[in-house]
């Protein structure tokens, strides 16, 4: 057995999310608690939405990081409650999905904490700001990209296409 040196929050918190490389998933605000009980390495994830197919990915790489760091005994678990947001974004997260040219979110839908997230029948397309020039004339293209968790849109000003990581 290796000799754990590094804490185990830090080794988790330098993992990259699958989906977006560009952040780590504790710029993305998906990891919970880490904790050692009784030896074991325990990791709360929270997925960005229910179902999220990168969830395996990050389990899987939470515990090659972990093992690599020198821990044996590990356990990633769910976290569903309370459920993620994209306001758990942090701001060098939000820096990073800019720089990478995918225009961060805004702030969540308005609620009181610890009550249901409001869902509106019909989406309300955001003006965004273009991360490339700055302009806010821009236009949905698609309310969905490669993934759930993004769509996709044009600026008017510059031409360019980008992402936009959706606020939930």
């Amino acid at each position: 057995m290796v000799t754990a040196i590094a804490h185990p929050r830090d080794v988790v918190a330098a993992v990259t999310d699958p989906e977006l490389p560009q952040l780590t998933l504790d710029d993305l605000g998906v990891l919970g608690d880490v904790v050692v009980a009784e030896g074991v390495v325990v990791v709360e994830l929270m997925p960005t939405y229910t179902g999220c197919p990168a969830m395996d990915v990050m389990r899987d790489d939470v515990v090659a990081a972990l093992r690599r760091a020198g821990y044996d005994d590990i356990d990633v678990r769910v976290q569903l409650t309370p459920a993620w947001t994209s306001d758990r974004i942090s701001a060098a997260g939000r820096r990073k999905l800019a720089d990478a040219g995918i225009a961060p979110p805004g702030p969540a839908p308005g609620r009181v904490p610890g009550t249901p997230i409001p869902i509106t029948v019909r989406p309300v397309a955001p003006r965004l700001t273009c991360p490339r020039c700055g302009s806010t004339d821009t236009v949905e293209t698609s309310r969905f990209g490669a993934t759930a968790c993004k769509s996709l849109h044009r600026c008017a000003s510059c031409a360019e296409p980008f992402e936009n990581f959706k606020a939930l």
